[in-house]
């Protein structure tokens, strides 16, 4: 079973998707994608990871998802965004290797026996991107997000912290 959440930042994507891990299992697994760019953005971890409790496994993996046993275990990857950043970043802004590199970890994380929870953003309904590179992250970030909504079983999309489901 593949969950994406997705929605606008701060919209309450990754407090919805710990819920639902929650409910779905009493040990999941939580995957942070996070690179750890500045003091600002540890501190932002730090936070994060304050928010759960000792029935989480946390894993930190930037780039390689695949690398992870997930079988049988619920696991919550947040976020797509910043996982997709890593390989922007690493391939010089080349959006085409970088979707390619993207499909294919998904598409081997999906063949195992798992049940996924994956928050994304929605960064294209918000402000124009004012630089060319951010134009192309945020072509990026759409074409992976139709990806892997096409793959999901369940959409949900976050509004001001409320979870309209989409598809399922």
């Amino acid at each position: 079973m593949i969950y994406l959440i997705t929605g606008g930042e701060r919209s309450g994507k990754s407090s919805y998707a710990q819920n639902l891990a929650l409910q779905l299992s009493n040990s999941p697994i939580y995957v942070a994608t996070a690179r750890k760019w500045d003091a600002d953005f540890q501190n932002r971890i730090d936070r994060h990871q304050q928010e759960r409790d000792e029935r989480w496994t946390n894993i930190e993996k930037e780039k390689h998802l695949s690398e992870i046993d997930f079988s049988g275990k619920v696991a919550l990857i947040d976020c797509v965004t910043l996982w997709l950043t890593n390989f922007f970043i690493d391939t010089k802004n080349n959006v085409s290797l970088s979707l390619e590199e993207a499909k294919a970890e998904f598409n081997k994380i999906a063949q195992q026996d798992t049940t996924l929870i994956i928050v994304t953003n929605e960064i294209g309904m918000g402000v124009h991107a004012e630089t060319h590179i951010g134009r192309k992250f945020t072509e990026l970030q759409g074409w992976m997000n139709q990806f892997l909504a096409s793959n999901a079983d369940e959409v949900v999309l976050m509004v001001s912290g409320i979870p309209v489901k989409i598809k399922g």
